[in-house]
């Protein structure tokens, strides 16, 4: 066994080359038998110990030994003592479970180092979301910061061809002519208004216009804009979402420019919007079904590279949402397809599944529709939907199941019946539902519904208590992660995922909050004031870690299986991760934790 110091793990790698020579210079190393402590409580420590060989846990210094509540464990060059050295003093015991030896670096190195590095003061004193930020630019993907942090206001972004109102079709078509440019902007007041070459055909074939008309009068007012400060990403989510090939960049009031798609394309080197434009332009289920095979590759593509797990979750939710829509546009007939409204649900709806684990959907209807082929059609339809890659649900919640297929005054009176149950399967239910979002189809329809069960659901204290119980039901591993060597698998939703996404869906259901996106949920929790911001963002980022993680395990799983299928998706092989992951895993789930104690405190689910 080497007794080599690494440099190359977070936070020594972010030490430069004469810090990294003052570490070296400056360890000591520490033997420790079974049993001995290593630090005691109260006292000072020498420093910060990085474990070579053996097991360290932190545990109450108060109690019968065997009584005593563990904290965590260290092992394999997991580091520990530094929040103890920089407070003057330890507040738990550090006992070796096992014969130990470890690197100490001496407490007044630490501090200097600290004061002559930020980065590495950083991932000493803050929060999980800074640690994950520091990884994020100094880890892997490091490479892809520039694809993954590029912002609009860049050379991207085209100086814009601007006419007044009064500007005639005629003028407008030589302009553009001139300019070499696909579309002009009409200035009409204080308002801009976009024009497209495809307009113009349009306004002098189809609608016969005359060339002296005044170009404002066939102009779109109602514009996608974006902030420069915006990421480009989100502009490609944006033109993804609203099938379009512009986007007008506005600062405030000032008109800063266009963004076209072909240079966001050419940006980014990507195939997703190939895979969207496929989806739009596909005539028959086979020319659709061809598209829907290139979203696994698109995730692949987009993981790899490094692409931040949000941005990946937006992209391919907007992507799936169109996907969908376009089957419900070739298998619905069209005479019905306004008296009907398709809703996908659970993770689906909340915009948060990537991996197509399985599909969650519903249909609502007009109350007294009359259509005698619609369940015979919805079959189809799930069956096209399971031919496309997105797997039946084992639950059954499909438009294929009748129970999923309801008139707005059913459908209104099953969330009403659920919520009064509030137990069992009609709880499981009941959260599928609230994440509920129209993908095709009348929305009204879902509106409607969905707007009588908020009130149906105000000031109903006992409702929300029996519903917030289900976030605590499943134990949060982190006093058993030091044990992960013995016990290698964790079901990173239920000790993770779950706690999160069904606290903030039922905080966000008592304040009548509509967007069913988790982050998003977040962000307005924080803006009601329900959340601290600091709060609010460690649980975001606790949950981008728990949706990374296991996303790269699931694809690892799907390309060893033959059938491309992973039969546990939610399952972490801690064996696989390394140690920059396993200290961002035990931080992010002691704010799972943290959550948790909160929801027990507002819901009084301790009584």
């Amino acid at each position: 066994m080497s007794d080599t110091f690494k440099m190359d793990n977070i936070p020594f790698s972010l030490l430069d080359p004469a810090e990294q020579a003052l570490v070296n210079a400056s360890l000591d190393l520490g033997y420790y038998q079974r049993g001995e402590r290593v630090i005691s409580a109260g006292e000072a420590p020498e420093g910060v110990y990085v474990i070579l060989k053996g097991r360290v846990r932190e545990s109450e210094p108060e109690g019968e030994e065997e009584d005593r509540h563990v904290f965590v464990h260290y092992q394999n060059e997991d580091y520990f003592g530094g929040w103890s050295a920089l407070r003057g003093r330890a507040i738990h015991d550090f006992i070796a479970e096992e014969e130990t030896i470890c690197h100490i670096l001496p407490t007044r190195v630490l501090l200097e180092l600290i004061q002559s590095n930020a980065l590495f003061a950083d991932y000493f004193q803050q929060n999980l979301a800074a640690k994950s930020e520091i990884v994020a630019q100094h880890g892997e993907s490091q490479d892809m910061a520039e694809f993954m942090l590029a912002h609009i206001g860049s050379a991207l972004v085209r100086e814009p061809l601007v006419v007044e109102q009064g500007c005639s079709i005629r003028q407008a078509t030589r302009l553009m002519r001139e300019r070499k440019a696909d579309c002009v902007l009409v200035r009409k007041g204080g308002r801009y208004g976009m024009v497209t070459g495809t307009d113009l055909l349009d306004a002098l074939v189809m609608r016969e216009l005359p060339l002296e008309q005044d170009v404002a009068e066939i102009a779109s007012y109602r514009l996608v804009t974006a902030d420069p400060d915006d990421y480009l990403f989100n502009a490609l989510i944006m033109m993804t979402q609203q099938q379009i090939e512009r986007v007008v960049i506005m600062r405030g009031q000032q008109l800063q420019g266009v963004v076209e798609l072909t240079d966001v394309l050419s940006h980014f080197s990507s195939h997703s919007h190939v895979i969207g434009l496929r989806v739009e332009r596909a005539n028959s289920i086979e020319q659709l079904r061809e598209a829907a095979r290139g979203l696994n590759d698109l995730i692949k593509a987009l993981v790899s590279t490094g692409v931040k797990i949000r941005f990946t979750m937006d992209l391919l939710a907007a992507m799936n949402g169109r996907l969908i829509a376009k089957l419900f546009d070739l298998v619905i007939p069209s005479d019905m397809q306004p008296h009907v409204c398709l809703i996908v649900m659970g993770s689906e709806g909340r915009g948060e599944q990537i991996m197509k684990t399985d599909q969650d959907n519903a249909l609502i209807f007009r109350d007294g529709l009359a259509w005698s082929a619609m369940q015979e059609t919805l079959n189809r339809f799930s069956e096209m939907l399971i031919s496309f890659g997105f797997p039946p649900c084992p639950g059954n919640i499909m438009v294929s199941n009748p129970q999923w297929v309801n008139s707005v005054g059913d459908w209104t009176q099953k969330l009403s019946d659920w919520a009064d149950t509030c137990e069992g399967v009609a709880q499981m239910n009941l959260a599928i539902a609230v994440d509920a979002k129209p993908v095709a189809g009348n929305q009204a329809l879902f509106k409607v519904a969905r707007n009588w069960f908020l009130r149906h659901l105000r000031n109903n204290d006992v409702f929300f208590s029996h519903f917030a119980r289900a976030s605590i039901e499943f134990d949060t591993p982190l006093t058993f992660f030091g044990n992960l060597k013995d016990k290698s698998q964790l079901d990173i939703k239920k000790g993770g995922i779950f706690p999160i996404v069904h606290g903030v869906r039922t905080l966000a259901l008592e304040q009548r909050i509509l967007v069913t996106n988790t982050f998003k949920r977040i962000e307005a929790l924080i803006e009601a004031g329900l959340l601290r911001e600091l709060e609010g963002k460690e649980l975001a980022e606790a949950l981008s870690l728990f949706i990374q993680l296991r996303l790269r395990q699931q694809m690892r799983r799907m390309e060893s299986s033959p059938e491309g299928v992973d039969p546990t998706p939610n399952t972490l092989d801690l064996q696989l991760l390394n140690k920059m992951e396993r200290d961002l895993l035990r931080d992010a789930l002691q704010i799972v934790k943290s959550f948790k104690k909160h929801l027990v405190l507002r819901y009084h689910l301790g009584e």
